[in-house]
């Protein structure tokens, strides 16, 4: 005589019965690798590539002094007009001008109370520049005006660059090659794809900050010659695209 567990039932809240939901980790689930008559294969294709940078940016850093608020204020008004007026000289070379961070801060004196000696004033501007001959000429000129800070440049790609679309492809086409050469070692063929999974891939090296050797900094307190500076020889900075994705398939049963 044998006996059956009966069938568990369970009651939900409002009175209704109901049946235990499926059990997807059920030894009987369809296993994730091949079998016999349809073995898988599993493979990871990868793309690196150097291409020419697409843009560059340079951070400006304008800054003013006054002894009083109103002159600090108006100074930076002053040559934060200037800035942005000799950026905007290069018309379509710009792709992108910002203005950032302001501030106008008191400098307190040293000794008993809380005596104000001047105010400081500062405003951060970003430029994203394409013609990198220009580039060169108005990092030049920006680093020649009064109290002007330059930092930069920054090479990187636009976020559609061409130059991830071609390294995702080539390492799409490197995991069929790969998973093919494999097939081929064992005298089959590939049947079909099961799986393609992009790995977190298309990623380039950070923009910002870009490695030593590559930024130029400058400050300028004021200029005193009157001849323009002959302008910097800056060479673009090459920039890697890496792209890697995994794939299965199945292949035709070889002979061993």
């Amino acid at each position: 005589m044998t006996s059956t567990a009966p069938k568990q039932i369970r009651t939900d809240t409002v009175g209704h019965m109901t049946t235990p939901p499926p059990d997807h980790h059920h030894p009987g689930a369809a296993a994730p690798y091949g079998t016999p008559d349809a073995p898988r294969i599993a493979v990871r294709g990868e793309a690196h590539l150097e291409v020419d940078p697409e843009i560059a940016r340079l951070d400006i850093t304008v800054a003013s002094r006054g002894k009083d608020r109103r002159t600090a204020l108006d100074d930076l008004t002053r040559r934060n007009t200037t800035v942005l007026d000799l950026i905007k000289t290069y018309g379509d070379s710009v792709e992108r001008l910002e203005t950032g961070a302001f501030s106008l801060t008191p400098q307190l004196k040293e000794g008993r109370g809380e005596r104000v000696h001047a105010h400081h004033g500062r405003v951060h501007i970003t430029a994203e520049l394409t013609d990198f001959t220009a580039l060169s000429e108005l990092t030049t000129r920006l680093a020649d005006l009064d109290l002007t800070r330059v930092d930069g440049p920054w090479w990187t790609l636009r976020p559609d660059s061409p130059a991830h679309r071609q390294a995702r492809q080539q390492a799409v086409r490197e995991a069929v090659q790969r998973a093919r050469e494999y097939a081929e070692a064992l005298g089959t063929t590939l049947t079909a794809l099961v799986e393609l999974a992009d790995t977190g891939a298309d990623s380039t090296p950070p923009a910002y900050p870009a490695p030593p050797g590559s930024r130029m900094r400058s400050m300028a307190h004021g200029a005193t010659e009157n001849t323009a500076a002959a302008p910097l020889d800056l060479e673009p900075q090459r920039q890697r695209v890496h792209a890697q994705v995994n794939a299965r398939f199945t292949m035709a049963p070889p002979r061993l």
